[in-house]
């Protein structure tokens, strides 16, 4: 069995760093300048004043901030019908009720048609969560439509998109009320937590908050993360990853990005910033990828089974049940007669993951291609 059938999925981009990323990664040194070089380039590209860019501890506790900010308590959000327990878990926490829109297949989001349907007969809706799944963009001109028609504020999570562009030519953020940047694992911007929350407006928001150094525990989880998958990928070439990454997870120095916890005190390290603010420079440069391409198949437990005799580890899903992962998924009471197009997608698409070159899945993709739909 090939040696790539144990790339690690929970260490989202830094699985595949090269030694040069993971070295500027675990040794990089931060101040304060860091953190406000890069609040000053987000007002710069977004135009707004610098007071609006407030660096969180992660994404979803960017979008709850910006829910609790805008809107009057226990009103209700619209989010996309497939997605992540995280952005649920930021309208729980923000005091908000979510209301599930179901997607267009080819797009992954909701459009002005589910939209519609999502709506009727709700009372109090007063927000709606852009989410750009997986980078593909919205039809950005219709959803303004419909928010201005139902007097909606549009809060954008750039967590799959930072960067990218709207057909109109307007980039992702610069849309809505707010927008959330996530720094986390296997996200646009990938610096294993962090995150930033952008208020679109010339003068302040919010009154200035001093946030606190985040908690020395998750920072240096942070900083060791590329060096854990640097070392699995020994193990894996003799196959003996699991007395690696076992211990690692039993003792908490390896988590899952979506277990990760809501918190309005901390901001990322100044360490961190700085390589945000690189990534956000490389983007603009090289423009915006998206972070999953993604394929539909037939029995997709037997295709997954056959890639990972054939050496490939195809089993993380984005999203593999409507609201993902699966342990939370169960308690939700999701309503899929009403989300039917992302319950159907959910049992039926597999993504590439990031952390095979191109050049090793072309055996992969044949495999792949004899369950396509």
């Amino acid at each position: 069995m090939s040696s790539k059938n144990h790339r690690q999925l929970f260490l989202g981009q830094a699985s595949n760093y090269r030694a040069t990323d993971v070295l500027r990664h675990t040794f990089a040194i931060g101040s304060r300048k860091c953190s406000d070089n890069l609040r000053q380039f987000l007002a710069e590209k977004y135009q707004i004043d610098s007071r609006n860019v407030i660096l969180m501890d992660n994404g979803r506790s960017a979008i709850a901030k910006a829910l609790e900010s805008l809107l009057p308590k226990n009103s209700k959000v619209i989010i996309n019908g497939f997605t992540c327990y995280a952005v649920l878990q930021a309208v729980k926490f923000a005091g908000m009720e979510p209301v599930y829109a179901d997607i267009n297949e080819k797009t992954l989001n909701f459009d002005t048609e589910t939209l519609e349907k999502a709506i009727k007969g709700q009372k109090n809706v007063k927000a709606l969560v852009i989410q750009n799944t997986l980078g593909i963009t919205v039809n950005i001109k219709e959803i303004e439509k419909f928010a201005k028609k139902h007097k909606l504020i549009i809060i954008e999570d750039l967590a799959h998109c930072a960067g990218a562009k709207y057909a109109d030519g307007r980039e992702v953020g610069s849309v809505g009320k707010a927008a959330a940047l996530s720094f986390g694992k296997g996200k646009s911007l990938d610096t294993i937590t962090g995150g930033a929350l952008i208020f679109n407006s010339k003068t302040p928001v919010l009154p200035r908050k001093v946030m606190k150094h985040p908690k020395l525990s998750d920072t240096l989880r942070a900083r060791w993360y590329p060096l854990f998958a640097a070392i699995g990928r020994g193990f894996s070439k003799v196959h003996k990853e699991k007395y690696w990454y076992g211990p690692l997870i039993k003792m908490h120095f390896i988590e899952r990005a979506v277990d990760a916890k809501l918190d309005y005190k901390h901001r990322p390290a100044h360490w961190q910033a700085k390589l945000a603010l690189r990534q956000l420079r490389s983007i603009d440069e090289q423009g915006a990828k998206p972070i999953r391409t993604h394929l539909f198949v037939k029995n997709r437990a037997k295709c997954i089974e056959e890639l990972a005799k054939n050496g490939y580890n195809f089993r993380e899903i984005w999203y593999d049940v409507p609201v993902s992962p699966v342990r939370y998924y169960k308690e939700l009471n999701f309503p899929e007669k009403d989300c039917k197009v992302a319950t159907k997608v959910a049992k039926e698409i597999i993504n590439l993951p990031n952390y095979y070159p191109l050049a090793e899945l072309n055996d992969a993709m044949k495999i792949i291609e004899r369950y396509q739909k």
